[in-house]
């Protein structure tokens, strides 16, 4: 008996997706309720399970587009029958990288997964997927070990033999070299490439946005992290980071100046009594949103929790429509990866969001002396059509205020 695999439903709005990845081979066997292959949106990517156990027959290539609740593949429940069968071949794999189908070479059911880019790249380079060594999840050759595998073999060519005396004088080394690689690759857009794309070029184009700066002194902050940090994990099980500080001291400003955490629609004004917090996470797949539910009613460990674990779900692929959709304000941290000072982006409908920036040991001047303090450049991106500079102005310093004197987030003054 075959039972069908189709693309579920991810949320209201998104009427179709892109295969990203099976997680299996085409004629392998597999279990019900395993994940089998990965369903990439415009806003997130979702496991697709094995709604029986059986041998696996894949009907949709990878990047391919399909609507959601299309056939991408068939359970073949009948294991003994389906043993004996033939794999079926992919006529678009056939067609994107020209190796023979699976009929025709049982052995490539059971070779190594190779990513969209990292097949493209092979194909291009004449290297066979068994020359390969994959170091992604599952054993999957991505794009990289195809790179490291070009690079092991330009180190690895032979030398130019040296002709004896009375051949003719040889061709300079420089000459006999191959030239520089001038390759060209082309990539279609991921669904959330393309979704992130289209967000930002829309916040520009329908928001006046403009940027605050100012900067805090981290002193306080790190001391107290430093101070507890070891019992706030023993007694939470989670570590006590910078983020679980800015989302304390967000709350406090929010409450203050409200329109921060308003939003345009039409020509209303939307206020929100709640406060549904973003914190930008950088996955593979690129940057994602993660909203952090009525933030103003969690403890610092609970912060530090949510946002742990919705990080977590971003970058394993296993986000959900759902912890993305809404927020009132954003956070996001560049100073993990080294920025000092950036102009964030608003993440619409939202009127405002935060950036925070690497900490950096600067002179500064403290009671007319000049001492060394760790430092750290906060902007404030806003719609000036609803938030004006002296509101703008006053929200960064409120936040200023609370990173430097952290008793005020628990006080609440």
């Amino acid at each position: 008996m075959s039972v069908e695999i189709k693309v579920p439903a991810v949320g209201e709005s998104i009427t179709e997706g892109t295969i990203a990845r099976w997680l299996k081979a085409n004629g392998t066997m597999v279990k019900a309720n395993e994940p089998v292959c990965e369903v990439e949106t415009d806003k997130a990517t979702t496991e697709v399970v094995a709604p029986a156990s059986g041998r696996l027959t894949i009907a949709v290539a990878e990047g391919q587009k399909v609507a959601i609740g299309a056939v991408i593949g068939r359970i073949e429940e009948d294991a003994a029958a389906a043993s004996s069968a033939p794999v079926p071949s992919l006529a678009p794999e056939v067609k994107q990288d020209g190796m023979q189908p699976a009929a025709a070479k049982p052995s490539a059911a059971a070779g190594p997964l190779l990513s969209p880019a990292a097949r493209q790249l092979a194909a291009t380079e004449g290297i066979a997927p068994s020359q390969l060594t994959g170091t992604g999840r599952g054993g999957r050759i991505t794009k990289e070990d195809v790179l490291a595998h070009l690079q092991q073999r330009g180190a690895a060519s032979p030398a130019v033999s040296t002709p004896s005396s009375s051949s003719p004088p040889a061709v300079p080394a420089a000459e006999s070299k191959p030239g520089p690689n001038r390759s060209e690759r082309r990539e279609r857009m991921t669904p959330i490439r393309a979704r992130i794309a289209e967000r930002l070029l829309a916040a520009q184009q329908n928001a006046a946005i403009l940027t605050t700066f100012n900067e805090a002194d981290m002193s306080a902050v790190m001391a107290l992290r430093t101070k507890y940090k070891e019992s706030f994990q023993k007694k939470y099980g989670v570590g006590l980071g910078l983020m679980s500080f800015f989302v304390k001291a967000s709350l406090e400003a929010l409450r203050t100046f409200p329109v921060v955490n308003a939003s345009i629609d039409g020509s209303d004004i939307v206020y929100h009594d709640y406060y549904d917090i973003g914190v930008a996470v950088s996955t593979e797949k690129g940057l994602m949103v993660p909203v952090l539910r009525n933030a103003d009613q969690l403890s610092f460990a609970a912060i530090e929790k949510g946002i742990a674990d919705l990080a977590q779900k971003a970058r394993e692929n296993k986000i959900s429509v759902a912890d993305l959709q809404g927020g009132t304000f954003t956070i996001t941290n560049g100073g993990i990866f080294g920025s000092l000072l950036s102009t964030p982006i608003l993440n619409p409908p939202q009127s405002a969001i935060l950036g925070m920036h690497a900490i950096q040991k600067r002179p500064t001047v403290v009671n007319d002396q000049v001492v060394i303090r760790p430092m750290m450049y906060l902007a404030l991106s806003y719609d000036h059509r609803l938030i004006d500079g002296r509101e703008a102005v006053s929200f960064l310093v409120r936040i200023k205020e609370c990173i430097e004197n952290p008793e005020r987030l628990l006080l609440e003054i």
